[in-house]
């Protein structure tokens, strides 16, 4: 039975995938925290609302986008704080997956609605 930690980040997953299958950008700005650090497929650490939806902006239009997670591992610090892991396979226009990365999220509670303060991505592949 999934606990209230795994609903918060299924809910979390659901919305930002909807918003990356429009690649909707303010949508997606919208999941994270007013003071949000923000690394994606990219070197450059973005931060906060505006800083998310530039990096989204800044991403090709591919033509049907989808995102699909997979390994997710849930992690209550307190209340206000889940701690969520896993692995984003990124359908970019085909039925085969053009990247699969580890993500992780903290996802803090923020003016009564919880929010993404912290969003990472890295390679699956080892680094060392």
């Amino acid at each position: 039975m999934p606990s209230e930690t795994d609903d918060i980040a299924s809910a979390t997953i659901a919305k930002w995938s909807a918003g990356f299958g429009k690649l909707d950008a303010d949508a997606l700005a919208a999941l994270y925290s007013k003071g949000a650090f923000f690394f994606g497929s990219n070197p450059t650490l973005y931060r906060g609302r505006d800083g998310v939806r530039a990096y989204f902006d800044g991403l090709p239009r591919w033509h049907a986008p989808r995102v699909q997670f997979s390994e997710v591992r849930t992690e209550r610090v307190n209340a206000d704080l889940v701690n969520m892991a896993g692995i984003a396979s990124f359908f970019l226009d085909g039925d085969a997956p053009a990247l699969a990365v580890k993500i992780t999220w903290v996802i803090a509670r923020e003016d009564g609605d919880w929010k993404i303060a912290c969003h990472h991505v890295s390679s699956q592949a080892p680094l060392i």
